[in-house]
C-alpha cells in the first residue's frame, strides 16, 4: 500500500505538513541568528582600543603616521588593524587583532587576512571586497580600516 494512498487525505496532509516544517527548519538553520551590523555594532572592549600612535613628523600628506584603528567586536571576536601613512600614501595594514580562539577561526584568518591587506593597500581606502567564508572577519577589517584612515586624517 502507498503511503500517499488516495484513500487517505489525512495522511497525505500531515505528510506534506511535516515535509514543509522539515523543510522550513533546514532553511532557517542555515541563516545567522544575529545580523551582522547588529553583531558589529557592539562597544569596543577597552578605552585604548580607538588610540592612535603617531611616529615621525608632519601631517597625513608628508611624512610617515602610524595609527591603529578601533577595536570592532565581530561575532567570532575583535578584528584590529594598524596602518602605516607616507607621503599620504596607505603603505602597510597590519592585523594587530583577529579571532584566533580554535582552529577554525585560525584557518579562516590565514587566507582572509592577506587578501584584506592586498585589498586595502590596492584600493588605497576601506572600500574593500568582503573575502568569501570570512564574512564577519572581512566587516570587522574594514570598520577598523576606515576608523584608522578617519583618525590619520583629521
Amino acid at each position: 500500500m502507498h503511503a500517499l494512498n488516495k484513500n487517505r487525505p489525512l495522511r497525505r496532509i500531515v505528510l506534506a505538513s511535516a515535509a514543509t516544517v522539515s523543510g522550513m527548519v533546514m532553511l532557517l538553520s542555515l541563516k545567522p541568528h544575529a545580523s551582522p551590523q547588529a553583531a558589529l555594532s557592539l562597544p569596543a572592549p577597552s578605552a585604548s582600543a580607538g588610540a592612535s600612535a603617531s611616529s615621525g613628523t608632519g601631517s597625513a600628506t608628508t611624512g610617515t603616521k602610524t595609527v591603529t584603528g578601533d577595536t570592532i567586536q565581530t561575532r567570532w571576536g575583535p578584528v584590529q588593524v594598524r596602518i602605516t601613512i607616507k607621503d599620504g600614501k596607505l603603505t602597510e595594514v597590519t592585523a594587530v587583532a583577529y579571532p584566533t580562539d580554535n582552529p577554525r577561526d585560525q584557518e579562516i584568518n590565514s587566507y582572509a587576512l592577506p587578501r584584506l591587506r592586498s585589498e586595502a593597500l590596492q584600493a588605497q581606502s576601506a572600500n574593500i571586497d568582503t573575502v568569501s567564508g570570512a564574512t564577519y572577519t572581512s566587516d570587522g577589517y574594514r570598520q577598523s580600516l576606515q576608523s584608522a584612515l578617519d583618525s590619520a586624517v583629521g
